[in-house]
């Protein structure tokens, strides 16, 4: 049985690619760059096996961030500098840029531990906000991470807000009956970083065992 699990492993594999720069409007004078982050895996440790998401800098900024908390004597990859000066104009900044998150992915996706964070899977996997990911991560939206993930770009987070709901209100229980899918619509949230609660079972298969131990 050990010699089967082993050889499943060995034959896992996770590809990431971040690509297609785009230049995102922030009403009339600001203006931000995001990236699609291409995922494709036959991990257990993952409950889609393909998705596409947009992400901003400073979405990977955060990420590392929650990271850092549970690195403990892990050397966590650094990302590239932030730049005041950076232009989607200068190809070699950009080129730069994408290689240096992409590479920080890569080497974050090779970590037993990081993959145990239910906000690595939600910055994934999700087109949750920051605000959102990490109230997810906690348990504090009527939705679970596993929900997020699976169903996301389906519009369920925005039509609940358009209903009046906050993820707290009594009132919106009776809209989880109407089998209406996880989404959001909304970015951009202000950077607070909170704690991660325990990883979820029905996400992480792979991981629910036992608790990791860094090598």
């Amino acid at each position: 049985m050990e010699s089967m699990l082993n050889n499943l492993s060995k034959n896992e594999f996770v590809s990431v690619c971040v690509q297609d720069p785009r230049v995102v409007k922030d009403g009339l004078l600001h203006t931000h760059i995001d990236y699609e982050i291409c995922l494709h895996t036959n991990s257990m440790c993952f409950r889609r096996k393909t998705s596409c998401v947009r992400r901003r800098y400073s979405e990977f900024v955060w990420l590392r961030h929650c990271l850092e908390q549970n690195a403990l004597i892990l050397d966590l990859p650094k990302l590239p500098p932030w730049n005041p000066f950076f232009s989607l104009r200068n190809t070699k900044q950009l080129l730069q840029r994408m290689k240096g998150m992409q590479e920080f992915l890569e080497l974050v996706l090779r970590e037993p531990l990081f993959l145990s964070d239910s906000r690595l899977h939600l910055f994934l996997q999700s087109d949750l906000s920051i605000t959102r990911m990490e109230r997810c991560a906690l348990g504090k939206t009527m939705y679970t991470v596993a929900e997020a993930i699976q169903r996301s770009s389906s519009g369920f987070i925005s039509r609940l807000e358009d209903k009046g709901c906050d993820s707290d209100s009594e009132s919106c229980s009776s809209s989880l009956s109407c089998g209406l899918s996880v989404d959001t619509s909304s970015r951009g949230s202000r950077l607070t970083f909170l704690e991660s609660s325990d990883r979820e079972p029905e996400l992480f298969p792979c991981l629910s065992d036992a608790p990791l131990t860094a090598p």
